[in-house]
């Protein structure tokens, strides 16, 4: 059965915190997963334009014992092209991830604000946030 008004509003205040909540937590997942597999990118990088003579010129020892302009120019290649395969393998665990542990299932639809009685969750899936104990006779909005 419909909702009423007022509660309709608070019921889509509610999913739509939910899917809010979700989607940073896909975010934050995404971004730590990249942070972590790019790390090796970032410092090869970091390192060739912190020591290049052109760019940042860096008065650390290593700089003016082991890394010259050519050695600099050679990691800020060599980080640009080790990115590409690191980038489709983070893209990859995150992918596999978030399959794992159902997290694109976790956003809600709007229509369970409008109606009375709809569960969350779907026949053969557990996902993590769906609710326990679904009857067998789903409504067809949901």
């Amino acid at each position: 059965e419909p909702r009423s008004p007022w509660c309709c509003l608070a019921w889509t205040l509610v999913i739509g915190t939910m899917n809010s909540l979700v989607f940073v937590l896909n975010l934050l997942l995404m971004l730590v997963i990249f942070t972590i597999v790019l790390l090796p990118t970032i410092v090869v990088v970091y390192f060739g334009f912190q020591c290049h003579s052109q760019v940042l010129h860096s008065s650390a020892r290593y700089c003016k014992s082991i890394l010259d302009d050519n050695s600099s120019s050679a990691l800020i290649i060599l980080g640009f092209v080790i990115m590409s395969p690191l980038l489709v393998v983070a893209m990859a665990i995150y992918c596999s991830l978030a399959r794992r542990l159902q997290l694109l299932v976790c956003f809600q639809p709007y229509s369970l604000a409008l109606y009375k009685g709809g569960r969350c969750c779907h026949r053969g899936e557990g996902a993590p946030c769906c609710a326990r104990g679904c009857s067998s006779q789903l409504k067809a909005w949901v």
